[in-house]
């Protein structure tokens, strides 16, 4: 997986428990990458027309937040190159406006719903929907426990899952050695009742269908990543559901969408999954195909 982004690993940093779990993340993807890292700050003067002197302490404080965090990465990593980015004004137009350059962008979440509401007001989920690379979502607060047997790399597999999802999650679980579960839901639609009933949907044939369609879409890619143990699985269930129970212990899942000619938009199990996920979840979007 080719890394090219001048910003290198770029993370949203406020100060907050769930701001130094997202850190925590980042510094592990540099010291994995060997890439330089970014810590992003944004501050506003929200109280309207003010002297320059009381903008003054506020961009200070500001400053402060951003040495603490850049501070805890330079004295806890390996990382030889940490930057800071302090902006005023909107935090997420300035992490996607970053994410341009960057070949990542993790933040931290308190998990409470807000990816599955407008993302109008939600810094986490509007950089998901318009980041021009990867976004990891780092859910909770406290620093990331480091298990001695972890959980492998989880990819939600569909018939619109990008190439570039696919290889993310290759790439991180041959960084991390860690095994691949890749996880494609079968959800027949349900049958209506009516004057002329519908046959019942061949549940087994369409499980046996998606099993061979899996097994060929991923052919070229296990050939691409040798050292990483792929295992695949075929789940008879709605695809949130199936990603769940699979993410359940998992170090990290990978979801991913073609980029919508609406800006913002994710579908359904993309924000869904970014919500509800018990683990870190990387939202991966691919660039609007033209016919």
């Amino acid at each position: 997986m080719t890394m090219t982004g001048a910003y290198g690993i770029v993370v949203g940093y406020d100060g907050s428990d769930f701001s130094m779990q997202a850190l925590d993340w980042a510094m592990d993807e540099c010291e994995l990458r060997k890439l330089p890292l970014t810590v992003a700050h944004a501050w506003r003067w929200p109280y309207g027309e003010a002297p320059d002197e009381a903008k003054e302490h506020l961009r200070k404080a500001a400053e402060h937040v951003l040495y603490h965090g850049a501070e805890c990465a330079r004295s806890s990593s390996t990382i030889s190159d940490v930057a800071t980015d302090l902006y005023e004004g909107p935090p997420a137009e300035r992490l996607v406006e970053l994410s341009a350059e960057a070949d990542m962008v993790v933040l931290g979440c308190r998990g409470l719903g807000a990816l599955a509401r407008s993302v109008v007001g939600s810094v986490t989920a509007y950089v998901a929907a318009h980041a021009h690379a990867p976004v990891i979502v780092v859910r909770g607060p406290g620093p990331i426990p480091a298990p001695a047997d972890p959980g492998p790399v989880v990819l939600g597999l569909s018939e619109g899952t990008p190439d570039e999802a696919v290889e993310f999650a290759l790439a991180e679980a041959a960084l991390r050695q860690l095994r691949l579960l890749v996880v494609h839901a079968v959800h027949p639609l349900p049958t209506a009742w009516g004057v002329s009933m519908a046959p019942e949907p061949d549940v087994e044939g369409l499980a046996a269908a998606a099993r061979k369609g899996m097994d060929e879409r991923m052919e070229p890619w296990t050939v691409r990543y040798p050292e990483v143990a792929v295992e695949r699985r075929t789940v008879v269930a709605a695809p949130g559901e199936a990603l769940r129970a699979a993410s359940d212990g998992a170090t990290l899942l990978v979801v991913g969408s073609v980029r919508s000619r609406h800006p913002g938009s994710l579908g359904a199990v993309v924000p869904a999954m970014a919500e509800h996920a018990p683990c870190p979840v990387a939202v991966v979007l691919a660039p609007r195909r033209t016919p």
